[in-house]
């Protein structure tokens, strides 16, 4: 922190975002500290004393990334009154975000640390568990579904959320390499069409 009376002459969140938007464009291990104070437009002991570590500021943009304001997964997730229209909600949703022109193509969680040195394997395995959350949550959604009776319970849920989390994992991937929203959305027709095999019919309800 700055001494008492010397507030730091910089936007942090300001310059969070633009570390952020870096770290996704190029990441983690091909963005330099030199690219970052520059992005920034901070100096290396602003960076340092504002952040405590290139690994630091890395996480911070995740938890920016990641926030209710960055975030489309999780709420689409929550918003549909089906296990299906939630997950395709989730893909085609993100799917918009990833071919988004205003930022970087994809997904900052998939694509900024999927290969690194030894040095940096935390931030590998940092990303990872990100990841691994997203299939939780993919999978709590499938579990309610189960209780609603919207999904039999005889689904196998892990395979069913793994499978759609392989899906969106891919089309950052996709979208990275340049394919359109209308191409991506056709990936997500051919994903969805699988939903009957892989779940079954809904339970009938009555009325």
């Amino acid at each position: 922190m700055p001494p008492p009376g010397r507030p730091r002459s910089f936007d942090r969140a300001a310059a969070l975002r633009a570390a952020m938007e870096l770290f996704w464009e190029r990441g983690y291990e091909a963005t330099s500290l030199t690219d970052l104070t520059t992005a920034m437009g901070i100096s290396s002991p602003s960076l340092y004393a504002a952040f405590g570590s290139k690994e630091n500021l890395f996480r911070e943009t995740i938890a920016l990334y990641n926030s209710a304001d960055e975030a489309v997964g999780e709420h689409s997730l929550g918003k549909h009154p089906t296990a299906r229209e939630s997950i395709e909600a989730m893909l085609r949703d993100n799917a918009d975000a990833y071919v988004d022109p205003g930022t970087p193509r994809g997904c900052m969680v998939v694509l900024a640390a999927t290969n690194c040195g030894p040095d940096n394997q935390r931030v590998q395995d940092f990303l990872a568990e990100c990841r691994r959350d997203d299939h939780r949550a993919v999978r709590a959604r499938l579990d309610r579904a189960v209780a609603e009776g919207d999904v039999p319970e005889d689904a196998d849920l892990e395979a069913i959320a793994s499978f759609y989390l392989t899906v969106l994992q891919g089309l950052s991937i996709q979208a990275r390499d340049g394919c359109s929203r209308e191409t991506a959305h056709a990936i997500i027709d051919c994903a969805m069409s699988a939903w009957p095999g892989l779940v079954g019919e809904p339970q009938s309800r009555a009325g």
